[in-house]
């Protein structure tokens, strides 16, 4: 009998069976991707079709479109340049296929045993496993759930040949020459980038009227600005009404302010969310709770409605993240192995790793002023920046919000350079309850983009160096 069973390699499952066997848990991982050769897939769909292969080609694309646009400034003339998709095609595999096999690696190194094969929960104590037509069955003690999700398909915009989801969207052989995308959302706008970047004519239909709205207002209004400018042409408020591949390219009908509009596109990616994989999860005779989303219901700390068996990831409420399933997996794991583990959900960061980059952490000011909550705000442009200027990276900035009261930092939000990792800084002070003071207070390397942040965080007490402060 096995102390732990993990349903699924991806992120949050592989993650939850090495920590469980570093723990001393006799730890199995049931994974059903291979590849063509029939070798497991390990990595879920964050390594295999999904971030990893994404940022292979936006860091690619980046580099073409800088070479392109940006060298000749830095005085670096370069003659007759091209972009090799199929090169840039294999670059990516060949990333994503480093670290797929690292996961075998590391299971081997760990101790977890890696199982072949699609796993179902038959009850408290007993996986099912089906490979092929045979199907065996596992005892444990404890199951953990980490199926995924999947791309989300509108009945309107089936695949075809021509309308992809985002998998389809990394496979492209050549630059479309005109490019339409169903939603401008984090997925959406990256692969606009990508494509973009490229060559390519990029259209954008988005049904809501607001630009990303999970966004800081202010903030979005600067990426919208910034991406319209390079070249995405974005159409919000408009709701595709239908979509007809012919063969040679994609035919649609969208309806804006009342309008009906068309429009035709080589490709046509389809990027209007993920569903999470519960479907056949466990077995009719013991029924594991799902929300109205088709998510597994869990308690705060991935419990679900049966006490062994406890669910992570995609599959459970909060934002589909890699980090956030990944942390859950670690959380559950030590808290089998009797620990008191537990994960703050208010300060996991999200990313968009477009360039510039938009990354934030805790409340927007949105939600502050929703909820009645008396703050502050400090600022700063990367454009009085010396190491943005310096290196031609000077759009966006950095904003801090903290509490009125007691200064205590409730949220962070970048769009520019190194986004990413300024907000990850800002999440380690936020975790020990940093205030805008303490950051204030702090020495930061010069030149660099974290500047910003040091520079944002006095600007909330009106003590930036660098730029004038407002004074009552």
């Amino acid at each position: 009998m096995y102390d732990v069973v993990v349903i699924g390699g991806g992120p949050a499952g592989y993650v939850a069976a090495i920590k469980a066997s570093q723990l001393g848990l006799n730890t199995a991982c049931v994974e059903f991707a291979s590849d063509e050769k029939g070798n497991q897939k390990y990595g879920g769909t964050c390594l295999n079709v999904g971030c990893i292969p994404s940022k292979s080609l936006l860091d690619s694309s980046h580099k073409y479109y800088e070479a392109q646009k940006d060298f000749a400034s830095h005085g670096i003339d370069l003659k007759d340049l091209s972009v090799n998709i199929p090169s840039m095609m294999k670059r990516k595999d060949d990333v994503v296929n480093k670290l797929t096999t690292g996961i075998t690696g590391l299971f081997k190194a760990n101790g977890v045993e890696a199982i072949s094969g699609r796993g179902r929960v038959i009850n408290e104590n007993l996986v099912e496993v089906s490979n092929n037509g045979d199907k065996t069955s596992l005892e444990t003690k404890f199951i953990i759930l980490a199926t995924g999700s999947n791309p989300i398909e509108i009945p309107i915009a089936k695949w075809s040949e021509n309308i992809v989801d985002s998998t389809g969207a990394l496979n492209f052989e050549s630059v479309p020459e005109r490019l339409g995308i169903i939603g401008a959302g984090v997925i959406g706008l990256e692969l606009g980038s990508v494509w973009s970047r490229l060559g390519a004519e990029v259209t954008v239909i988005e049904a809501m009227d607001d630009f990303l709205p999970i966004v800081d207002k202010q903030i979005s209004k600067e990426c919208h600005r910034e991406f319209k400018k390079q070249g995405l042409d974005i159409h919000l408020g408009s709701k595709l009404t239908s979509a007809k591949d012919n063969g040679k390219d994609v035919e649609i009908s969208y309806e804006s302010k009342g309008e009906e509009h068309k429009a035709s596109f080589d490709k046509l990616i389809v990027a209007v969310g993920r569903k999470p994989n519960t479907a056949d999860i466990s077995d009719e005779s013991f029924p594991i709770e799902l929300d109205e989303l088709g998510r597994v219901q869990v308690d705060d700390f991935c419990k679900t409605n049966y006490e062994n068996i406890y669910a992570v990831g995609d599959i459970v409420r909060g934002p589909m993240l890699a980090h956030k399933g990944s942390e859950e997996g670690v959380m559950v794991a030590e808290r089998i192995a009797g620990k008191k583990a537990r994960m703050n959900y208010e300060l996991v960061p999200n990313v968009i790793y477009t360039h510039p980059e938009v990354a934030w952490v805790g409340k927007t000011q949105q939600e502050l002023e929703d909820h009645g909550v008396e703050f502050k705000i400090g600022s700063f442009p990367f454009a009085a920046s010396g190491r943005a200027l310096a290196a031609a990276d000077s759009v966006g900035s950095v904003k801090v919000l903290a509490d009125k009261k007691d200064d205590t930092i409730l949220g962070v939000h970048v769009f520019g350079p190194s986004a990413a990792d300024i907000v990850q800084q800002a999440v380690i002070a936020m975790e020990f309850g940093s205030s805008a003071e303490d950051i204030g207070l702090t020495v930061f390397s010069h030149p660099t983009v974290s500047e910003a942040f040091h520079e944002a965080a006095l600007a909330a007490n009106n003590s930036a160096i660098h730029i004038g402060n407002k004074r009552k």
